[in-house]
């Protein structure tokens, strides 16, 4: 084997190494909760979503089956809420932008017979 490939695959590893190593040093994303708010009923969904050490800036909604997102609303205490004319259908996905600029996708959070006061965690966080 000559020197130069000797050369190329030591770097190839040093590099991958380096990189392995910086993905286990990466700090993971806060959890993010979403918990139902009082006033939530078939057609007006509130939900307060906290994510530690930052807030929303953009929340959107899609229900169950749906391919379409819809902006919420931002209420006080960072309560955010979507009203719509036909009964709302979950389970239900969110996806976020925080002021930090962390964007996520969230399927599946809130089911469809929720409890209003309930705080939901996504699935596999």
């Amino acid at each position: 084997m000559s020197s130069s490939s000797k050369s190329s695959g030591l770097l190839a590893m040093a590099l991958l190494a380096a990189l392995l190593a910086g993905a286990r040093c990466a700090a993971p994303a806060p959890p993010v909760t979403f918990t139902v708010e009082a006033g939530s009923n078939e057609k007006h969904l509130a939900v307060l979503v906290s994510c530690q050490g930052d807030s929303m800036v953009e929340v959107a909604l899609r229900e169950n089956a749906s391919y379409e997102w819809v902006d919420m609303s931002k209420g006080e205490g960072g309560v955010w809420t979507f009203d719509s004319e036909e009964p709302l259908q979950g389970p239900f996905n969110f996806r976020i932008c925080t002021e930090k600029r962390m964007k996520d996708v969230f399927d599946d959070v809130i089911p469809d017979k929720y409890t209003i006061g309930a705080t939901y965690t996504p699935p596999g966080q």
